[in-house]
């Protein structure tokens, strides 16, 4: 009896796991439940793609509150300032906490130190970590909001911050793929006499890839070239359903250059897609390009209609429930209802948790506490809403 117990358990398992894909595809959220959950696991690495998934991101994810006696002074100055005045705890801890879309804003600082001693606490009369000037001296790309006044991060350095994501990578070997969305920062800093950005050249870029690369191994990192394949473009690659399957995405980050105009042609250069680069680049307003794959449509409910269009198309969006610290300070929830509704990969936000100060519930958070689900615009009918990781 008890050999033919096993026998039993053990051809159900193997029936499990080498279901068809051309026959899961037909299965429907119910049917793959009721299969019971190391088929739905199955069903869903084999048959979701790194496009056909859901997620709550991070917005400016390493920002860390003003301190009071700064904010203070800037508010005074600027009351447009409340826009800025929210933060969020380390990389870790956000991943920890299930955000598997992160955003990080580099600045350029290829000799190191432009941004070693930044004006804004010798006007507030605040220290400084003590460490702070040494870190910020060493070469390479920082990590900051905006320069002299809101550049307090969980970590100041480029480096630093991708060996968070690594490290809490490795130690999550099957958690479903981590976005990267960058802006390159520029621009003059909002005091006088403070630290001006520096211009990005195909050289900034060269160096910025070149950071990544130091701290993720290949194969770690879902790069344009390894979607577009033998395809002509990298839009072609998309259009044709070429991202990655879920299972061979688990563990891997990804990352996207969330800009526009002269930055893009400066990191893309000659290439007719992305070839040989690491990131992928924002063509939210080039949707017919070659390098097409990536977008960031902010504005779900003026473009939702638009987002769920794209989506279909297989193009990976990333949008937002929140801006400026507005809708969580009346808690409003329609950007975030209709963020969710376009079925843009990432929903990104300032809230994953209520802030106590604004006396109300507002948070932006998938069903159930799940960390992402499987897309409702992409795979509804399948397995729309279906966890992916709890």
């Amino acid at each position: 009896m008890k050999r033919l117990i096993l026998r039993a358990l053990a051809v159900a398992a193997a029936s499990c796991f080498a279901f068809p894909a051309s026959a899961a595809c037909h299965l429907h959220a119910a049917d793959v439940a009721h299969a019971g959950k190391a088929c739905e696991h199955a069903w869903i690495d084999a048959n979701l793609r790194l496009n056909d998934i859901q997620t709550v991101g991070t917005h400016n994810s390493y920002k860390q509150f003003i301190t009071p006696r700064l904010y203070a002074l800037v508010l005074k100055a600027n009351p447009r300032a409340v826009e800025i005045d929210y933060g969020h705890p380390t990389l870790t801890e956000e991943l920890d906490d299930g955000a598997r879309g992160l955003e990080i804003d580099v600045a350029y600082d290829p000799k190191g130190g432009l941004y070693a001693h930044p004006l804004g606490p010798k006007m507030s009369g605040e220290p400084v970590a003590a460490d702070y000037a040494e870190r910020m001296a060493r070469p390479g790309y920082k990590v900051l909001h905006i320069q002299d006044i809101d550049f307090r991060t969980s970590c100041l350095t480029f480096v630093e911050c991708l060996t968070a994501v690594r490290t809490w990578s490795k130690a999550h070997p099957g958690h479903a793929p981590i976005s990267i969305t960058m802006n390159a920062k520029d621009g003059k800093s909002p005091i006088p006499g403070g630290a001006n950005s520096l211009d990005y050249d195909a050289a900034a870029f060269d160096a910025w890839d070149a950071e990544i690369r130091s701290v993720f191994q290949p194969g770690e990192v879902i790069t344009p070239d390894s979607v577009q394949g033998r395809y002509p473009t990298l839009r072609d690659a998309v259009l044709a359903g070429n991202w990655p399957t879920l299972k061979d995405a688990r563990g891997k980050v990804f990352f996207a250059l969330d800009e526009e105009g002269a930055k893009i042609a400066a990191y893309r250069g000659g290439r007719r897609s992305l070839e040989g680069r690491m990131m992928f680049v924002n063509s939210q307003g080039a949707p017919d390009a070659p390098y097409a794959a990536y977008m960031t449509m902010n504005e779900p409910v003026k473009d939702g209609a638009e987002i769920a269009r794209r989506v279909k198309l297989g193009f990976f969006v990333r949008t937002r429930a929140d801006a400026d610290t507005k809708e969580a300070r009346v808690n409003d929830t329609r950007t975030r209802e209709a963020a969710f509704a376009s079925g843009a990969q990432v929903v990104s936000t300032d809230y994953r948790h209520p802030d106590p100060r604004f006396g109300n519930d507002y948070q932006v958070r998938l069903p159930g506490g799940a960390v992402v689900v499987c897309n409702p615009v992409r795979m509804g009918e399948r397995c729309g809403g279906t966890t992916v990781e709890p």
